[in-house]
């Protein structure tokens, strides 16, 4: 007997000639995750992957535990292997879920044969194994309705595998899979979840975030930080660009109309934003904008700040309301260092009339008496970059 992980694909499994492509992806991504953890063997096979430790100092738990955030992997199982015999497959069953079976009540056993030449059926294997396992615990009762423990016995091409009810793992495509987009992180609650979800869809980011010092504190910026490592966890090694935006948004409040403040300053972040995508060859931006939550998320005023750039603009929040958002905010862990009271540079200059149904030509008109490429260029030659990754 050898323990090991099973991991299930998603998505991945409806690809066609690209599926290969997928795969190599999310096992280079489980490779990475898995360093520090011991040496491991990472294989796939039938829509399954296998991770197997090769060293002594292995650990299992650690690994099974970290590989639930990983995405592109649905469910996640810890199993124990043996050779494809019904006598061994029972007694592997009846070693390896000992304590399981002793906590159950009741339970059920579940078969499933890959490998078409093994000599009985599903349910044959299913009423074998469920009766040794009855006969050997006897104060577990067979309940193929509602057990408390289901038996899973897959028998696969090398050999035949036991575990219990698997794990839901983290869902979605491999990071990288679906190419690089740029992702405007604040330190406020909506972007860090808009870039946990663009993530899920296998994309690569890269955090962009717009310091405004002293009007903003080097809390704030610490902050972003630490939203952007939390997110490492599931989204891997990222590295931030941190923009000065503080002549940027002096320049603003000094030259232009006081009600034209936010939609000319996220005018200038979308120019700079789509300036570092280049530079990264990122194909997107992605934005924590929720349609209708503050007056410069108006379908007018988006339009009015995306005019400005010709990469799409991904935003994932746009049709949620706030309390999902926070929910999922606590599940991925964001929410407690979002909520930290350092403000970011939205909070400078807020207008206190500001203009929601905007022309897109009439903030052209406002920004007109900046010089809109000396600023873009001054900030993007200021730019910070931090590296973050996951402890």
């Amino acid at each position: 007997m050898h323990d090991l992980i099973l991991l299930k694909l998603g998505e991945i499994v409806l690809k066609g000639l690209n599926r290969k492509a997928f795969e190599q992806k999310l096992m280079g991504n489980i490779r990475r995750r898995l360093l520090g953890l011991g040496k491991f063997k990472v294989s796939c096979m039938q829509s399954t992957i296998y991770v197997e430790p090769e060293s002594g100092d292995a650990d299992l738990d650690a690994a099974f535990e970290a590989l639930q955030d990983v995405f592109g992997i649905v469910k996640i199982s810890r199993a124990a292997a043996c050779e494809k015999d019904s006598d061994a497959i029972a007694k592997l069953a009846i070693r390896y879920l000992a304590d399981d079976m002793r906590r159950a009540k009741s339970f059920k056993v579940e078969s499933k044969r890959s490998d078409k030449s093994f000599p009985m059926t599903s349910i044959e294997l299913s009423q074998y194994v469920g009766g040794e396992l009855q006969e050997a615990y006897p104060n577990c009762t067979v309940d193929v309705h509602e057990p408390e423990l289901v038996v899973h016995i897959e028998i696969r091409d090398l050999a035949a595998y036991v575990h219990a009810q698997p794990v839901n793992g983290a869902g979605g495509m491999p990071v990288g899979s679906n190419g690089t987009a740029v992702t405007l992180l604040s330190g406020g609650i909506d972007s860090p979840v808009s870039s946990y979800m663009i993530a899920k869809r296998g994309v690569r980011l890269i955090p962009v975030h717009f310091f405004s010092f002293p009007y903003t504190s080097q809390q704030a910026k610490d902050k972003v930080v630490e939203l952007a490592r939390i997110l490492t966890r599931y989204c891997g090694k990222m590295t931030i660009e941190v923009v000065p935006f503080t002549h940027i948004q002096e320049e603003i409040r000094d030259k232009c109309p006081e009600e034209y403040f936010t939609l000319i300053m996220r005018r200038f972040m979308m120019r700079i934003a789509e300036r570092i995508a280049n530079e990264w060859n990122a194909k997107a931006i992605v934005t924590g904008e929720n349609l209708g939550q503050v007056a410069s998320q108006t379908m007018e005023a988006m339009a009015s700040t995306q005019a400005v750039i010709d990469l799409p603009v991904l935003q994932p929040l746009i049709g949620m309301d706030k309390e999902e958002i926070v929910q999922l905010s606590r599940k991925i862990g964001t929410f407690d260092t979002s909520i930290l009271p350092y403000e970011d540079c939205c909070t400078v200059f807020t207008p206190r009339h500001p203009r929601t149904r905007p022309k897109v030509n009439e903030v052209a008109a406002a920004e007109s008496v900046l010089d809109v490429e000396a600023l873009v260029e001054e900030a993007f030659r200021g730019i910070e970059r931090i590296t973050v990754e996951h402890e």
